[in-house]
């Protein structure tokens, strides 16, 4: 199974926007390690929204 390559560019995007990665060093990241870093900078906008 392939991961969508619409969901690659959400990825791609969201990470390359918040920690200036180039597109080719986040496209070499195994797709779960991809995936954890989507997470971690989801958890840390939330932590930064609330505040804390």
């Amino acid at each position: 199974m392939t991961h969508p390559a619409h969901r690659l560019r959400e990825e791609t995007a969201y990470i390359a926007y918040h920690f200036h990665w180039a597109y080719e060093d986040i496209l070499t990241l195994p797709h779960e390690e991809r995936r954890a870093w989507v997470r971690e900078i989801a958890r840390i906008n939330s932590t930064r929204a609330g505040g804390r």
